[in-house]
């Protein structure tokens, strides 16, 4: 229940939030983090995750991806994400890595940074042509806090679903993982 509440307001700040006033940091970014997986989704293993960020998304992403999911739905949402000029990478031990599509920085209560990065789930070839239910969670979410001295923590919601709960005038992820991969040990490099 915390893990679906935690990604729900994960999602609501990718989607939701707003334009901040505030001055950007220098660009390339560079987070490393230790990624403890308690999930029920891969083997269970701890790794290191290497994430670049290149640029942020503009007002105008963000906008056209909340249009599009709000009057298109998750689908079309993946399909203009996936269109969505990248905005860094990630990386894991022993892959090439994919695209990030959606990065925002936001200044941390406790005069640290917190960053939101969204991008479409890499799926393979075999996940692919079998169909799993795992199909159907194509997003991959990331929420990293981190302190003045340049380390922190995050969580990593790696298969979700973004619907629109009507009722409660919310975004809600359904997570076919029981819970975010914890990203302990974060470090970020500014260059």
């Amino acid at each position: 229940m915390l893990a679906r509440f935690l990604c729900t307001l994960v999602a609501c700040v990718a989607l939701l939030a707003g334009s901040v006033a505030v001055q950007l940091p220098t660009l390339p970014i560079r987070i490393t983090s230790w990624a403890v997986n308690m999930s029920n989704i891969g083997t269970g293993a701890n790794a290191i995750v290497d994430i670049t960020i290149t640029r942020w998304s503009t007002d105008a992403e963000r906008q056209g991806l909340m249009t599009t999911f709000f009057e298109k739905g998750p689908d079309k949402l993946l399909d203009a994400v996936q269109d969505t000029k990248p905005v860094g990478r990630i990386r894991f031990p022993n892959t090439l890595g994919y695209d990030l599509r959606f990065a925002r920085h936001f200044p941390g209560e406790d005069g640290g940074d917190r960053y939101v990065i969204m991008t479409d789930r890499r799926i393979g070839f075999a996940e692919a042509r079998n169909q799993p239910r795992t199909i159907d969670y194509p997003f991959t979410l990331i929420e990293i806090r981190v302190g003045k001295d340049g380390r922190g923590e995050g969580k990593m919601s790696v298969a979700t679903k973004i619907s629109f709960n009507k009722k409660h005038n919310t975004v809600e992820l359904e997570n076919y993982s029981s819970e975010p991969v914890r990203l302990t040990n974060v470090k970020v490099e500014k260059k």
